[in-house]
């Protein structure tokens, strides 16, 4: 187990946010797509934060009050990304889920985004085991 990377495992199909992207069309993306956080990338695709579905509810709440989305994913992403290597090995990832409250992470390769991996994927790697 220890020698399956997560680069095996991670999906290479998801969305991606701008800094300029509207808070509401952030949103409706985290609601069609189920991810509960999504990288925040800039012109050229580099990583350059990350925005959670919790990131999202000041700008929802303030759009009931005011009946009026406004704001956008620069004003609410965290820049202070925690990502993983694509050739981490799947025990150290499951221990990066364990000690930091993440629900995924986006995955880089030589410093580029290549992947992201969330706690159900991998745990469906440990029910092979055992």
């Amino acid at each position: 187990m220890a020698d399956d990377r997560i680069d095996t495992v991670m999906l290479t199909e998801f969305p991606v946010l701008r800094l300029d992207t509207p808070t509401r069309e952030a949103v409706g993306i985290f609601t069609e797509s189920g991810w509960s956080a999504i990288p925040v990338v800039d012109a050229a695709g580099s990583l350059i934060g990350i925005m959670s579905q919790k990131d999202c509810f000041r700008s929802a709440l303030n759009a009931s009050y005011y009946q009026q989305w406004s704001g956008t994913v620069a004003e609410h992403y965290t820049a202070d990304v925690k990502s993983l290597d694509a050739e981490m090995d799947v025990v150290s990832a499951a221990e990066a889920f364990m000690a930091l409250p993440y629900r995924a992470f986006p995955v880089l390769r030589h410093g580029q985004l290549v992947g992201m991996i969330n706690r159900q994927d991998l745990l469906r790697v440990f029910l092979r085991f055992g």
